[in-house]
C-alpha cells in the first residue's frame, strides 16, 4: 500500500473509517509559505459549468458581478466568503480569470475545482488528485531527442519560474484533515480515492496512448488538464496560496473523448465534494 499521510493520521487518530483513501505519489512539497492577501475570500475556479454549477447552487445570499465579461459569483458557502468564477477551457482564459480575481477580490487563497485525464495507470475514473506540484507539459523546447520542459519567467523581473509550481502547504494540511470524512460519489461499483500527486497543464486535450506515456515517463505526472498551471503561475508570481483540485474523468487515452463525457459529470461532483469540504474547514 502506498504511504498514506500516514503520521499526520496517526498523530490526528484519523486513520479509523476512512471513506475516501489520501495517498502519495510524489515528494511532499517544501513550500515556505505565502502571505496572505487583504480580504477574507476564498476563490474558487473552474474551467467547465459542470464544475462551476454544483457549487453556484449551494452559495448563500449569492451576487452576481460582471468583469471583462466574466462573471464572479460572492457569498456565502459553507458558511464561508466566497468568489466562485467559470473561467473557460485553457491556459489564456485560466491566467485572465485569475489575473481579475486577484484584482479585484483579493483573496486569501484560490482554489481550482475540475475534472482531468488521469496519467497514473493506479488511479481511476472518479479518482480525486490534490496537486502537491504543478507544471506546463507544453512549455520549453523541442530538441531532437524531443520536449525539453523549461521554466516560465516572472514579467516583473525577469527571473526563472520553477518548472514545478508547489502547492500551498497550509492548504495541503487542510486538505488532509478533511479527507477523512468526504463521500465521493460511486462510479457503479467502484469507491473512488484521493491521491496527492503531480497535476501537470497543456493546452490539448490528451487523447493519445503513447503521448500520456511520454508525459507520465518525463515528468513522473498523475493527472493532466488544460489549466492549473497558469493559474498556478499567476498565484506564484502574486504570492497567492493555491491549490488545483482534479477529480479524473478519464485515463487521458483512446478513449478519452468518450470516458470525458460519460464520467466527467460524476468527476465534476466529486471534485467539488471536496473543495466543500476543504472551504468548511478554512478559517
Amino acid at each position: 500500500m502506498k504511504k498514506i499521510f500516514g503520521i499526520l493520521w496517526i498523530l490526528l487518530g484519523l486513520t479509523s473509517g476512512l471513506r475516501a483513501q489520501l495517498t502519495y505519489s510524489t515528494t511532499p512539497d517544501q513550500t515556505s509559505g505565502f502571505p496572505r492577501k487583504t480580504s477574507n475570500y476564498t476563490a474558487i475556479m473552474g474551467a467547465f459549468a459542470d464544475e462551476v454549477e454544483v457549487l453556484k447552487k449551494e452559495i448563500k445570499g449569492r451576487k452576481e458581478k460582471k468583469i471583462e465579461g466574466l462573471t464572479f459569483y460572492t457569498g456565502q458557502l459553507e458558511g464561508k466568503k466566497v468568489v466562485l468564477v467559470q473561467g473557460g477551457i485553457g491556459k489564456v482564459n485560466a491566467a485572465l480569470t485569475t489575473t481579475l480575481l486577484l484584482e479585484h477580490f483579493r483573496p486569501q487563497q484560490v482554489l481550482f475545482t475540475g475534472i482531468a485525464g488521469g496519467l497514473n495507470p493506479d488511479y481511476h475514473p472518479g479518482d480525486i488528485v490534490i496537486a502537491t506540484q504543478v507544471a506546463h507539459h507544453d512549455y520549453g523546447r523541442y530538441l531532437n531527442e524531443g520536449m525539453q520542459q523549461r521554466p516560465t519567467r516572472n514579467p516583473y523581473n525577469f527571473k526563472e519560474n520553477p518548472v514545478y509550481f508547489q502547492s500551498d502547504s497550509a492548504l495541503l494540511l487542510v486538505t488532509g484533515l478533511v479527507v477523512p470524512k468526504v463521500k465521493l460519489e460511486s462510479i457503479g461499483d467502484y469507491k473512488p480515492l484521493i491521491h496527492t500527486g503531480i497535476v501537470v497543464t497543456g493546452d490539448v486535450f490528451m487523447a493519445s496512448d503513447s503521448a500520456s506515456l511520454n508525459i507520465r515517463r518525463t515528468m513522473k505526472a498523475d493527472a493532466i488538464e488544460m489549466e492549473g498551471a497558469a493559474v498556478s503561475q499567476i498565484c506564484y508570481q502574486q504570492k497567492v496560496p493555491f491549490l488545483i483540485i482534479r477529480s479524473l474523468s478519464d485515463n487521458a487515452n483512446h478513449s478519452a473523448s468518450v470516458d470525458m463525457h460519460k464520467f466527467g459529470p460524476i468527476a465534476a461532483r466529486n471534485s467539488a465534494t471536496l473543495v466543500k469540504a476543504l472551504v468548511q474547514r478554512l478559517k
